[in-house]
C-alpha cells in the first residue's frame, strides 16, 4: 500500500482537462498551541481529481492566520515550459527495488484512471499559495533525506510472479484494485475520514515492518520533536504532511501526546 501513496506524489504527469462540476469537501486539521505559539496541521493528499473545493473555510483561514508554511519537503519545481515524459516516473535519482518499482508503475496508471495529479494536490496548491502570497516556505526533512529512505525500502514479501513481464489480465487485475484503493482513500481524504487510512497503515504494518518503520514511525516521531522545538519560537505556522501521518496509534498526532503536546482537531 505504500507503493500506492509514494504513486499519489509521483502521479500522472499527463495533463487532465478541468472538472465540470465541483463539491465542497473538509479534510481534517488540527491545532497544537501554548500562550505564545498556534501550530496548524493540516493532513494531505499528495495528488487529486480536482473535482472538489477543499481550500476554504476553516482550513482558508488557518493558513491565511500563518505566517509560514512547512511542508514534508520543498520539491525544487520544474520550469513550467520544460517538458514531462509519461515514460519518466520521477526525475530524483531513486534506484528502488524492482517489486516496488512494477507496483509503483502500475499505481501511477491507476492515479491516471482515476484523474488525479501532482499539480491539484493539496501540498502544490498550498505551496503555490503561500509562494504567491510571500509567505516562508520549509520542509520538515531534505529532499536527500527522502531520496536515501526510498532507496532502503525492502522488496515485498510476495512480488508478482514476473515483474518484468505480467500477464495482460494480472495487469489489468492490479491496476483496477490499486485504482478503486486510490478512490476510496481520495474520497476517505475529502470527508475527513481517518479511520481509511488507518486500516491502510494497518495493512502496510502487517505486510512490511520495516516500510512502515521507516516511512511513519521514524518520521512522526522527528516531525513531533520539530514541531516541540517550534513550540518555543512565537508565531503562528501551517503544516501540511500526508494524512496517513495522522492517523493510527503511530501518528504525529500521538508522539506530540507523548510530549506533551495535545492537540485539538479544528473541523
Amino acid at each position: 500500500m505504500v507503493n500506492l501513496l509514494i504513486a499519489a506524489a509521483l502521479a500522472s504527469a499527463t495533463p487532465v482537462p478541468p472538472p465540470s462540476s465541483t463539491s465542497t469537501a473538509e479534510p481534517a486539521l488540527f491545532v497544537v498551541r501554548n500562550a505564545q505559539t498556534t501550530i496548524y496541521i493540516f493532513g494531505t493528499f499528495h495528488a487529486l481529481d480536482g473535482k472538489s473545493q477543499w481550500f476554504g473555510r476553516k482550513i482558508r483561514a488557518a493558513f491565511e492566520d500563518s505566517g509560514e508554511l512547512v511542508l514534508e519537503t520543498v520539491i525544487p519545481e520544474q520550469p513550467t515550459n520544460a517538458p514531462r515524459p509519461a515514460a519518466v516516473l520521477t526525475p530524483l535519482p531513486i534506484t528502488p527495488s524492482a517489486s516496488f518499482l512494477a507496483t509503483t508503475r502500475m499505481a501511477i496508471n491507476a492515479g491516471r484512471a482515476q484523474g488525479m495529479q501532482v499539480d491539484n494536490g493539496a501540498d502544490m496548491v498550498l505551496r503555490h499559495v503561500a509562494e504567491c502570497e510571500g509567505k516562508q516556505v520549509e520542509g520538515l526533512e531534505t529532499l536527500q533525506l527522502q531520496i536515501n529512505m526510498f532507496n532502503q525500502i525492502p522488496p515485498s514479501s510476495s512480488p508478482p510472479r514476473d515483474i518484468a513481464a505480467p500477464s495482460r489480465i494480472e495487469t489489468t487485475t492490479q491496476i483496477e484494485s490499486l485504482s478503486k484503493a486510490m478512490a476510496d482513500l481520495q474520497s476517505a481524504w475529502k470527508r475527513g475520514d481517518q479511520s481509511v487510512f488507518v486500516k491502510m497503515l494497518s495493512e502496510l504494518k502487517a505486510a512490511s515492518p520495516k516500510t512502515y518503520q521507516m516511512m511513519f514511525t521514524e518520521r512522526n516521531a522527528r516531525w513531533a520533536d520539530w514541531v516541540r522545538a517550534r513550540m518555543q519560537t512565537p508565531g503562528t505556522v501551517f503544516v501540511a504532511v500526508g494524512a496517513g501521518h495522522l492517523a493510527g496509534p503511530d501518528s504525529l498526532l500521538v508522539r506530540l501526546a507523548e510530549r506533551g503536546i495535545p492537540s485539538a482537531r479544528v473541523n
